[in-house]
């Protein structure tokens, strides 16, 4: 299957999520911009980042891709939950937008399916699914999407899963095996370089990592508790 050309540069590379939760002391635009850039300067391929603001500030700072999705809510669908927050993603100036994959209700009323077909037919971007399941990613494949991810396997419930504290390598796995030839890109509890290299040999496009770089509040608490231990 054809690969959008700039998805297939991403091939082996490492995507850098730079994201600070609210109250944080670095929720701050140009903070993140800043950060942007230093990842950028350090090799990351492209940057995912959320809110328009930032997305705004940081694709005014580096020159490699941005990943761009809206937060809005803690339950349910929350990444880039309606077409209007997609729409805005990409007028704030993100070259991809990142869009939960599942089937849960979504606040407009729009299936995922829908979210997708209304956006291509508002604006030329490329979709990256966010998914939690095979069949997410096969939603995503299916509807034409140009990258899946595995961004909320770990939101599936406990008794669904065996996932300890890494990446999810076992649906990074099934994905590549049923989708050879197709960006699918692990992200989520990418927390070592360890980590990284386990999901390139698993079959990752390209490997997402955010807290373990851009977060330093819980690197920090990870020295700590190890030390206190």
């Amino acid at each position: 299957m054809a690969v959008n050309p700039l998805v297939q540069p991403l091939k082996g590379k490492l995507i850098v999520s730079v994201q600070a939760y609210p109250g944080e002391p670095m929720r701050h635009p140009e903070t993140m911009a800043q950060i942007a850039r230093a990842c950028e300067l350090g090799g990351a391929a492209a940057i995912r980042c959320q809110g328009l603001s930032d997305i705004a500030a940081i694709k005014g700072r580096v020159e490699i891709p941005i990943i761009g999705l809206w937060k809005e809510g803690h339950d349910g669908v929350y990444i880039t939950p309606t077409l209007r927050h997609a729409v805005a993603c990409v007028n704030a100036g993100a070259d991809v937008v990142a869009i939960d994959a599942t089937d849960r209700p979504r606040p407009d009323g729009r299936t995922f399916e829908e979210t997708v077909r209304d956006l291509r037919a508002q604006c030329e971007t490329i979709v990256m699914a966010d998914c939690m399941t095979i069949e997410d990613i096969r939603r995503g494949v299916a509807c034409g999407c140009d990258i899946a991810s595995t961004t909320l396997s770990h939101n599936k419930p406990a008794i669904d899963t065996t996932l300890d504290d890494g990446p999810d390598l076992a649906l990074l796995a099934e994905a590549a095996k049923e989708f050879p030839g197709f960006p699918v890109i692990c992200e989520g509890h990418v927390h070592t370089p360890a980590d990284a290299r386990a999901a390139i040999d698993a079959g990752a496009w390209a490997v997402v990592s955010g807290t373990a770089i851009t977060h330093p509040t819980s690197i920090t608490s990870w020295f700590k508790a190890a030390i206190e231990a």
